[in-house]
């Protein structure tokens, strides 16, 4: 059900989001939502853009609680497997690994590097080594990465796992890595290549995904982290052939392979943990936020909010929108590029933030949706959140000046989250160091999302 646009919104529906709303002031204001997430194992907390500080200091907030007052066992984010990796062996104290996990963060290389190495992401992992110190080794809080881009350092992975611990599979890892060598590390050169190759490297990858399957069922034990860590990395290395040579294609194809990737590598996270785990995941609303409830289903894109919700029942999954009205935020101005902090313009009008702003101007709010909402003062007919609505998604690529045709998914709110954060005016991230314009790596539609 759509609205027209328009700067004049209903009093009756500005009185009805008011009597809704959950002031947010600190982690106490959160409790509402903690009740309803209640006993779920799946919490799935978006944001509005890449580069916002508001929007990954209110997911650190709230998955304090979570994992202080739940027991939640692990963070999963829109991250490298191989890069999260190393957060996670600094923030549960692995042998070796650097005592600060904000040194961790610092590495990073890939762009776009200050989604995850920024000054709030280093509080937060600061904070989850410190409270992993006071729990036994075994049941210490975890940090991995969902994401599909780290062809090369999962390959580079793998073959030195191998060569140590797994010899069976030692050939097939150099197959693999001598059909990959050619295109000298550029993922670009590889998909451009399978114009003319279209299987590219796909046999040689699934034979060494297989093997290195067999060969850990066959070992019928418990696996410990290296096994795991290493199995996942070729998991990666299938998903990234896959994506890279359905990139060239172009259609919703790579998308829809990065998102079956992240959610499976969920479902194998939350399998190695065993019963009872409780995850928490950390993404953009367009992964998060349930794509059937958008006009990402109308292009034939799934995403990681719709697969999980599917796979494990609604009941057991919470998902939690963010969005704002106008503010800063820090992205590029093309792939690439070094990053650097922008305006964010008002929100269209007739947007979703639009007509929050207009009932709660300069407010910090949170809704509760579907049965879980706080009953408000709405006039008879459809609730003002089942209305389909432009709600603004900014990538690391951002450009203000096109936000009048672009940056707008157009969505039901109450039917793509369980709940809404709203921050009326927010601000940009602070990264850990500066950017190299040095990557040839490009992401699939909606850009850098």
């Amino acid at each position: 059900m759509s609205v027209p646009a328009g700067s004049t919104a209903d009093p009756d529906e500005l009185r009805a989001v008011r009597e809704e709303a959950v002031e947010l002031t600190g982690p106490e204001s959160l409790g509402p939502l903690t009740e309803r997430i209640g006993d779920a194992r799946y919490v799935l907390l978006g944001e509005a853009s890449h580069g916002t500080a508001e929007f990954y200091r209110w997911r650190a907030v709230l998955t304090r609680r979570l994992v202080e007052e739940k027991g939640f066992s692990l963070v999963a984010v829109e991250g490298d497997w191989p890069d999260c990796l190393a957060v996670h062996c600094s923030v549960t104290g692995a042998p070796g690994a650097p005592g600060d996990p904000r040194e961790v963060l610092e590495g990073f290389v890939r762009w776009p590097r200050w989604m995850w190495a920024n000054t709030e992401v280093a509080d937060f992992t600061r904070w989850l080594r410190r409270h992993n110190d006071r729990l036994p080794a075994d049941g210490r809080v975890g940090f991995f990465g969902l994401d599909v881009y780290s062809l090369w350092d999962s390959l580079h992975a793998v073959l030195d796992h191998v060569r140590t611990h797994d010899a069976q599979q030692v050939d097939r890892a150099l197959e693999a890595y001598q059909c990959f060598e050619p295109y000298a590390e550029d993922p670009q050169e590889y998909a451009r290549a399978t114009r003319l190759v279209p299987s590219g490297c796909e046999p040689e990858v699934l034979s060494l995904l297989t093997g290195m399957r067999r060969g850990a069922e066959a070992a019928g034990t418990p696996d410990g982290l290296a096994g795991f860590a290493a199995r996942q990395n070729a998991e990666v290395l299938a998903g990234a052939e896959a994506y890279y040579r359905a990139m060239v294609r172009g259609g919703p194809e790579s998308w829809n392979i990065r998102d079956h990737h992240m959610a499976d590598t969920l479902d194998r996270l939350m399998e190695h943990y065993g019963p009872g785990v409780r995850a928490v995941v950390w993404e953009h609303n367009t992964h998060v936020g349930d794509a059937r409830a958008t006009d990402m289903a109308d292009a034939g894109m799934v995403n990681v909010g719709q697969l999980v919700r599917e796979r494990h029942g609604a009941g057991d999954v919470v998902l939690v929108g963010f969005g704002s009205y106008e503010g800063e935020v820090v992205a590029a101005d093309f792939w690439g590029a070094r990053p650097r902090v922008l305006s964010v313009p008002p929100a269209r009008e007739g947007s979703l933030e639009h007509r929050l702003h207009q009932a709660l101007p300069g407010r910090q709010a949170l809704f509760l949706l579907g049965p879980g909402r706080r009953a408000g003062a709405a006039s008879e007919g459809a609730h003002w959140s089942a209305y389909e609505r432009d709600h603004r998604a900014i990538g690391v690529v951002y450009r203000p000046s096109r936000e009048r045709w672009g940056n707008y998914v157009a969505t039901r709110l109450a039917d793509r989250y369980d709940a809404f954060c709203h921050l009326d005016r927010t601000t940009a991230l602070t990264p850990l160091h500066g950017e190299r314009a040095d990557t040839a790596e490009e992401e699939t539609w909606p850009t850098g999302l």
